[in-house]
């Protein structure tokens, strides 16, 4: 087990929105975390990676509580985000926004240049400011720049928000060279059938809880609707 969240409950002020959560990943596993907006999908990425410190409950990387530390100490531990909206520092350009994601100084299989060749399209765009590239490529720089951490975790919040369904395709469709560096991935995404697709298992949200967990290639399509929308 990579990462263990037990009992997590979290919120914003007087507004809780995470009750009593349990999750589990595996090394090289595809998690697809599904649900209506508002249900906790992106408080509950922000509450692993420290974001947001939880109300109660534990998370647990390997057999290390890391529940309480900051996001800086759990990026050095192998947990990384590429978060919704993609979040770029528009004053700096494709390769610095990269190197952000060097900060942690983690040792690992990801730099520059396995980034470049993943995204060949960065490389020759690296002397541009981030901002100024497609939606897209955005996305790829947000993704390489997670990458750079060398993560074993990575989280993904709605990587197909506002894309075209060809770029969505291609990003997609590198997964499974994620994969094949003993990544596990943890997908927020509102398209229900492409995580279905591209996960090895689904869990459902509903206001601030699962409302489902299975295989994604075994769960009905009934189920799925009961859980997403409580019917």
């Amino acid at each position: 087990m990579l990462l263990r969240a037990t009992s997590l409950s979290a919120g914003y002020g007087d507004v809780q929105a995470l009750f009593g959560i349990d999750f589990a990943i595996d090394a090289g596993e595809v998690v697809a975390l599904i649900g209506a907006n508002g249900a906790g999908k992106s408080t509950f990425l922000k509450a692993l990676t420290g974001l947001l410190p939880p109300r109660s409950g534990e998370i647990r990387l390997d057999d290390e509580d890391i529940s309480r530390l900051d996001a800086a100490d759990i990026v050095r531990r192998g947990v990384a985000m590429v978060p919704e909206g993609r979040r770029l520092f528009p004053s700096l350009t494709v390769e610095e926004n990269l190197m952000m994601g060097a900060l942690s100084r983690r040792r690992g299989a990801w730099g520059l240049k396995e980034v470049y060749a993943l995204f060949p399209v960065l490389r020759e765009r690296r002397r541009q400011p981030a901002t100024a590239l497609s939606g897209g490529q955005q996305q790829m720089v947000a993704i390489g720049r997670a990458l750079m951490s060398n993560p074993r975790l990575l989280l993904c919040d709605e990587l197909s928000l506002g894309l075209a369904p060809v770029m969505i395709r291609e990003i997609y469709a590198l997964m499974p060279t994620l994969l094949d560096r003993g990544m596990a991935l943890l997908i927020v995404e509102q398209d229900v059938q492409l995580a279905m697709q591209v996960s090895t298992r689904v869990v459902c949200f509903q206001e601030g809880a699962v409302s489902l967990e299975g295989r994604s290639g075994e769960l009905s399509r009934e189920q799925i609707t009961r859980a997403y929308f409580g019917v």
